[in-house]
């Protein structure tokens, strides 16, 4: 069974796996909240194309950044279908009394866009550093302890989540049975989510006791030092200096 790893291509080098992980974690994030807020589909796809050219930067595989990306895109997908035919404005198309209106599209295209350019700009920016890379960065970056705790070992249960799901699956496939669209079907579905949050919860008692045993506190401890290069500075520059002519472009069109 394949794991969501998103840090599977980590270890590749590219300018972006050499960034700073501290620097990364900022000017990306700073790189997502200016876009996500910009209200012209023309610097949305702009701003689409820069985090494109991110992407190439990676190296990541293009068909592993997409797929990953398929989730996230799948839940904004409403939006661009639903948006054109309930959003008032000059009509576009009219069908039957269903009409589709400029304004839906140009909205729905908006929303569609600056969701994709996030999602690829989050996922670039998780898929060029490890993960334990990223909470120690998070951490250094003064990052509530607690918050990145919660969110390391919420990654680790993804995996332990699958592993405890494909065991019960093969011993259920092993006894006959079969997936079908029937109430039997779906009380079986049902049991084998119980078992699974009883089995991780008996699992997560038992690692919390043996980290209890090992002298842990609840405190984060990482003995890692990030130092900023020349290159990571001149990244960080040339990123903020993006977010700025974006912002004076679209300061200049409204």
């Amino acid at each position: 069974m394949k794991y969501p790893e998103i840090d599977k291509y980590a270890e590749l080098d590219s300018i972006i796996h050499r960034f700073d992980p501290r620097a990364k974690i900022i000017t990306f994030t700073l790189l997502i909240f200016s876009f996500v807020f910009v209200e012209d589909i023309r610097i949305a796809f702009a701003s689409l194309l820069f985090s494109f050219c991110i992407l190439l930067m990676s190296k990541i595989p293009l068909r592993f950044m997409f797929h990953r990306m398929k989730p996230g895109l799948f839940f904004v997908l409403p939006f661009l279908v639903v948006m054109p035919f309930t959003v008032a404005g000059d009509v576009m198309y009219s069908y039957h009394g269903i009409s589709m209106t400029y304004e839906g599209l140009y909205y729905g295209g908006l929303v569609f866009v600056r969701a994709s350019t996030s999602i690829m700009l989050a996922l670039t920016m998780l898929g060029t550093t490890k993960m334990d890379t990223t909470m120690k960065s998070l951490h250094s970056l003064k990052v509530p302890s607690h918050f990145v705790q919660t969110l390391m070992f919420s990654y680790r249960f993804i995996f332990v989540f699958i592993d405890e799901f494909r065991n019960m699956w093969t011993s259920m496939a092993a006894k006959g049975f079969k997936l079908k669209a029937n109430r039997h079907s779906l009380s079986i579905i049902g049991n084998i989510v119980g078992m699974i949050l009883v089995r991780s919860y008996e699992r997560a008692e038992r690692v919390y006791h043996s980290m209890s045993s090992k002298g842990y506190t609840g405190e984060s401890r990482t003995i890692v030092k990030f130092k900023m290069q020349t290159a990571d500075y001149g990244i960080v520059f040339v990123f903020v200096g993006v977010i700025i002519i974006f912002k004076l472009y679209g300061m200049s069109l409204s």
